[in-house]
């Protein structure tokens, strides 16, 4: 036996196990999405039960495409996931770099910075949405009310009253609200991804060469003209890693927005599909397909971007 065919009849199983794994579900997805498949209908009880002979062909892909959550929950799906990835990067190397020079207490900062990320998604959720961002309750309200009560103080003030007098009371947003829900899911999901890009960043930047660093210094760079043109081409590849990995994660979010707003107003795909497989299979099943679909435009765009990104 050769030496090529020895590794791929090793790693045969491997890979059979792999393809059965992804196109036993995937077919049965696809399967259902083109059969009337509903678990409770009385008036047509065959229904109930997946057949060829309930066949309809497109029928569940025009369904959830005249539905009209579909479109809201692609778009929020694509600000969502946009959204947190932007934040995230953001904020990870910013924070990254701010701890990556030495100073009293490092290991401990790094620690507490990392500890978000082993937060469960439903408890986070729970913690933020009663905890901080409740209106009443949380510490947003309170933050809103001790302002509120700060500026009545000023108000009544001899000499500045008269320029905080113009001045409007504050009213705290209701993170629940149809328009703001988003918003808060975004919010708990950033700070909970967060440390993760941090610690692929901070990885990264120990292995910066320094005497590039230092031979800028001596040339007379500034601090922003060294992260711009030093640091930031030497993150590029963990970025489109950071990026490519919680985009993946960040299309199946499902218990944040339960937890939030029970889906009003702020439904995403998987949102859409967990509704629909309450009932209607077929229709779960298609909008499941266009999720597929979906994952694999922004997968191909990301490998994209990161194949770009190592070849240079």
């Amino acid at each position: 036996m050769s030496d090529r065919k020895l590794p791929r009849l090793l790693q045969t199983p491997a890979v059979l196990l792999l393809l059965v794994w992804m196109l036993i579900p995937l077919g049965m997805t696809l399967y259902f999405s083109f059969i009337r498949y509903v678990l409770n209908s009385l008036r047509r009880p065959e229904w109930t039960t997946p057949s060829l002979s309930n066949w309809r062909g497109f029928g569940n892909y025009e369904f959830v495409l005249n539905s009209k959550d579909f479109l809201l929950a692609i778009q929020n799906s694509l600000l969502i996931v946009c959204s947190i990835l932007f934040l995230t990067v953001i904020l990870g190397v910013l924070i990254a770099v701010l701890i990556n020079k030495a100073f009293a207490g490092q290991g401990i900062v790094r620690v507490l910075l990392i500890s978000p990320f082993f937060v469960m998604p439903a408890v986070n959720a729970v913690l933020w949405i009663n905890m901080i961002l409740d209106p009443v309750l949380g510490l947003q309200g309170i933050a809103v009310g001790g302002i509120n009560d700060l500026l009545d103080a000023l108000r009544a003030a001899p000499l500045v009253g008269s320029f905080f007098s113009l001045w409007p009371e504050l009213e705290p947003i209701s993170f629940r609200a149809t328009q703001t829900s988003a918003y808060a899911v975004i919010i708990m999901v950033t700070w909970q991804w967060t440390p993760f890009a941090v610690l692929i960043f901070m990885t990264s930047l120990q292995s910066e060469d320094q005497q590039q660093k230092e031979a800028a210094v001596l040339d007379g760079a500034g601090t922003w003209s060294q992260f711009r043109f030093l640091t930031l081409p030497h993150l590029a590849r963990p970025i489109a890693i950071v990026v490519m990995i919680q985009a993946i994660f960040h299309l199946s979010l499902y218990a944040e927005i339960e937890i939030v707003s029970r889906g009003n107003g702020n439904k995403n795909l998987p949102y859409l599909i967990g509704e629909f497989a309450n009932n209607n299979i077929g229709a779960a099943s298609a909008t499941g397909i266009f999720a597929v679909i979906l994952a694999n435009i922004v997968a191909i765009f990301l490998l994209r971007m990161i194949g770009k990104s190592l070849m240079e």
